[in-house]
C-alpha cells in the first residue's frame, strides 16, 4: 500500500474517530439512541426539520435520542459499522451498505406528503440553459460541468448514473468537462447559480427548496426524471435490544397517526419533512437497488477492454447468475402481495 493510500485511510479513521468520539453505546447505557441522518440538505436544515420528532421520540420512548450528522454518507454507514450509531435515515444505497457491512436492518420506511411510497431522481438545469433533456446532455458532455451525487446517494449517483449513463455504456468521470460530487442541495444551488450546468437532485429537495428559498428554486428546470424509487428506510443495527426496537418502532409508525393524543401537532412535524408518516419495509426494498447495481456493474465489465475474453465471459456469468437469483425472489414477492 503506498503513501498516498495510507495517508487517505488514515484521514478517513481520524474523521470516523472524531465525529462519534465520546459517544455512549446504546447496547452497553440502554438508554441512549445515536440517530444518525445522511445529509441530502445542510446539517442545519436537516436538524431544524427532524429535531421535534427526536423530541417527541425521547418523551415517549424514554430513551435518550442523539442526532449525528456526517459530511458524507459513508460517515454515517461507519458509525452504524462501529456501534456509534444504532438507527439510522438512509437513502436506498447507503442502506445496502449498511445492511451489508454494518450489520443494519430495514424496519420502515418513510411515506411522502401525498402518501406514495416513493421519489423521484432528477437532472436539472439552469432555467435559460438550452439543455433540455438528458440526451441533450449526453451529445454535449465534452463542454458540460456536472454535479454528480455522492457515490452513496441512490437518487443522486446510483439511479441516474445507471439510468442515464450506464445503459448507454457511458462513465460520468470521462464524458464531461468536469465532474464534482456533492449533496442535492448544494447541487441544487449550483445550478441555480450557474456554478454547474447539469446536475442530479432529486423532487423532495426541490419542493423544499422552493418552501425556502423560491427565488433559487425558480432558476431551475427538471430535464430527465427517474422511475419511482423506493422512500427512504429506517435502518437500525441487528443487535439492538427488543426492549428498543418495539418502542422506536411503536413510535415512528404510529408517529402523526389517528388517535394519538397530538396527532394533529406531530402532522405539522411531518409536514415540515414532507412526510405524512412511515409504515413497514424490510430489507426486500433493497431488491431493486441491488439490481441496478449489478446492472451497471455488468456494463462496465462489457465495456472494458483491458479484461481478455475470459475473465470478462466468467465475471458477467457470476453477475447473471446473481440478477436471475434476485429475479426469482422479487417474483415470489410480487406474487405472495394481496
Amino acid at each position: 500500500m503506498n503513501l498516498c493510500i495510507r495517508s487517505i485511510l488514515a484521514g478517513v479513521f481520524a474523521l470516523s474517530v472524531s465525529l462519534f468520539a465520546g459517544t455512549a453505546s446504546a447496547q452497553q447505557e440502554g438508554k441512549e439512541l445515536n440517530f444518525g441522518f445522511i445529509n441530502t440538505d445542510s446539517s442545519l436544515v436537516m436538524k431544524n426539520i427532524w429535531q421535534p420528532l427526536l423530541d417527541d421520540m425521547e418523551k415517549e420512548t424514554g430513551l435518550k435520542v442523539k442526532a449525528f450528522f456526517a459530511s458524507d454518507y459513508a460517515g454515517i454507514v461507519t458509525g452504524m459499522q462501529y456501534n456509534k450509531v444504532q438507527l439510522a435515515y438512509y437513502g436506498n444505497k447507503s442502506a445496502m451498505e449498511a445492511v451489508d457491512r454494518a450489520d443494519g436492518e430495514i424496519f420502515a420506511q418513510t411515506v411522502n406528503a401525498e402518501g406514495a411510497g416513493g421519489y423521484y431522481s432528477h437532472l436539472i438545469a439552469h432555467k435559460d440553459s438550452p439543455l433540455n433533456s438528458e440526451k441533450d446532455v449526453l451529445a454535449q458532455a465534452k463542454n458540460l460541468t456536472f454535479g454528480n451525487g455522492d457515490p452513496n446517494s441512490t437518487s443522486g449517483f446510483l439511479v441516474p448514473g445507471y439510468y442515464v449513463f450506464a445503459i448507454n455504456k457511458l462513465e460520468p468521470k470521462t464524458i464531461f468537462k468536469r465532474t464534482l460530487n456533492a449533496n442535492h442541495e448544494a447541487n441544487a444551488l449550483s445550478v441555480a447559480n450557474k456554478q454547474v450546468d447539469v446536475a442530479t437532485c432529486n423532487n423532495e429537495v426541490l419542493k423544499r427548496l422552493g418552501e425556502m428559498q423560491p427565488e433559487k428554486r425558480a432558476q431551475i428546470k427538471i430535464i430527465w426524471t427517474s422511475p419511482l424509487i423506493a422512500s427512504d428506510p429506517l435502518v437500525w443495527r441487528k443487535d439492538l435490544s427488543t426492549d428498543i426496537k418495539n418502542k422506536v418502532r411503536n413510535f415512528m409508525l404510529s408517529y402523526g397517526q389517528d388517535g394519538r393524543p397530538n396527532a394533529a401537532r406531530e402532522r405539522e412535524v411531518l409536514k415540515g419533512l414532507h412526510y405524512s408518516g412511515f409504515r413497514v419495509s424490510t430489507n426486500d426494498q433493497l431488491l431493486p437497488i441491488r439490481q441496478l447495481e449489478l446492472f451497471k456493474e455488468r456494463g462496465t465489465i462489457e465495456g472494458n477492454a483491458n479484461i481478455n475474453a475470459a475473465d470478462k465471459a466468467a465475471k458477467i456469468k457470476e453477475i447473471d447468475a446473481k440478477l436471475a437469483d434476485l429475479n426469482l425472489r422479487m417474483s415470489k414477492l410480487a406474487q405472495a402481495k394481496p
